[in-house]
């Protein structure tokens, strides 16, 4: 049972920083220019609410419910998504740096990243299905048994994915990122 209901409120240029905040619900809030670098927000249920211009490197989301969340210009590097609760879980990312992050299994169908860098984030058994990369940096992004089913991947760069060891049918590419398919097969593309 959450202690505090939060609704349609306005965080401005708060700092969270080290906090520890837990047993809340977040409805429709927007959180602008607030920090939350290496604060724990465990335990908590944001819904429908929107991150713009925060930091939360390396935040802590155990049981920690997104759903229906939009991070817009955000620092979001070396946080683990895969704690986060399973049954709420629905993000997009828009200008952000979310690199080193992990979202090791899970189900993120139809999930845009949008001119984001995803340096050495972990995609691992993730479901990708009819997700966008919109100008996104992928550079050492993990793909292992990851679904990137009719996944748009075409103003991608730098990824490198293994189709066979990846669900990739009706995924979309264009050159020259689509080399990035072969890269694991030491082959010469003149």
């Amino acid at each position: 049972m959450h202690e505090t209901l939060h609704e349609d409120q306005t965080f401005h240029q708060l700092d969270f920083s080290e906090q520890e905040i837990s047993g809340n619900e977040y409805l429709r809030c927007t959180f602008s220019h607030c920090d939350f670098s290496k604060a724990d927000l465990s335990g908590n249920d944001f819904v429908e609410c929107s991150f713009e211009h925060c930091n939360l490197t390396m935040v802590k989301l155990h049981d920690t419910g997104m759903k229906d969340i939009c991070f817009h210009d955000c620092k979001v590097m070396g946080v683990d998504f895969h704690p986060c609760s399973k049954f709420m879980f629905e993000v997009n990312f828009q200008k952000c740096q979310v690199d080193y992050s992990s979202f090791f299994q899970r189900k993120m169908k139809k999930t845009r990243f949008t001119d984001c860098s995803l340096r050495e984030t972990d995609f691992t058994e993730t479901d990708l299905t009819e997700a966008v990369f919109s100008q996104c940096d992928l550079y050492m992004a993990a793909f292992d048994r990851t679904n990137l089913e009719k996944a748009d991947l075409r103003t991608a760069n730098n990824y490198t994915i293994d189709p066979a060891i990846n669900r990739v049918k009706k995924a979309r590419f264009a050159y020259p990122g689509v080399l990035g398919l072969l890269r694991n097969y030491d082959i010469r593309i003149d």
